[in-house]
């Protein structure tokens, strides 16, 4: 999803990586995991490792990027609350990073906007996303994000719901999979498929079950 920080690359004989750098990338994937499957406590304290260690570099970009990953990873379970921790940073973000914070927000990008997102969401942004786009994301949150600002712009059909539904069952990302089997649910609903919507409302309350 090209959310990380930065990348890490083998060491070999290259010198040693920043102490921030492997923490970070280490606190984003468990918070990551840890949001999507509703571990909350985990989540907010490994969000909390990762910004503080982001920030200790005193760079604005790569601040206003872990909390974009936070905005990504709520919009992938279908929660569309503002993405207020990036706004404060906004101003000092790139053109790139301003155009992934509105890519999130459901804001209709310019063509020029479209062309700095990761490659993953262009053809989502561009308007000529769908299942098939969204069926060709390989990394399975990048592919949960897609779909979702498809949801949000109301560009949704039923096969995107249901690759976001079986992306997030595959995960075992709890609080995902409920989400969108409640989006799965809402649509049999409104369509009267009421036996359907029972089928998937059953799918939410194993989800739900704690170990």
């Amino acid at each position: 999803m090209a959310l990380a920080v930065l990348a890490l690359t083998a060491c070999g004989n290259k010198p040693r990586q920043p102490d921030w750098l492997v923490n970070a990338d280490g606190a984003q994937e468990r918070y990551e995991r840890a949001y999507l499957s509703a571990r909350d406590r985990v989540a907010q304290a490994e969000f909390t490792r990762f910004r503080s260690e982001v920030a200790s570099t005193a760079q604005p970009a790569l601040v206003a990027r872990a909390e974009l990953t936070r905005c990504a990873v709520q919009v992938a379970s279908l929660d569309f609350t503002p993405c207020a921790g990036f706004e404060p940073l906004r101003r000092d973000a790139s053109d790139a990073e301003r155009a992934y914070a509105d890519f999130l927000a459901g804001v209709p990008l310019s063509p020029e906007q479209a062309k700095a997102l990761p490659e993953a969401y262009r053809g989502v942004a561009g308007g000529s996303g769908g299942a098939a786009a969204v069926k060709g994301i390989e990394v399975p949150l990048s592919r949960l994000v897609a779909a979702a600002v498809l949801l949000r712009t109301d560009r949704a059909d039923p096969e995107v719901l249901q690759l976001a539904t079986d992306t997030a069952s595959a995960q075992g990302w709890r609080r995902a999979v409920m989400a969108w089997l409640g989006a799965q649910a809402l649509r049999a609903e409104k369509a009267g498929a009421t036996e359907e919507a029972a089928r998937l409302r059953r799918r939410m309350q194993l989800a739900a079950e704690e170990r």
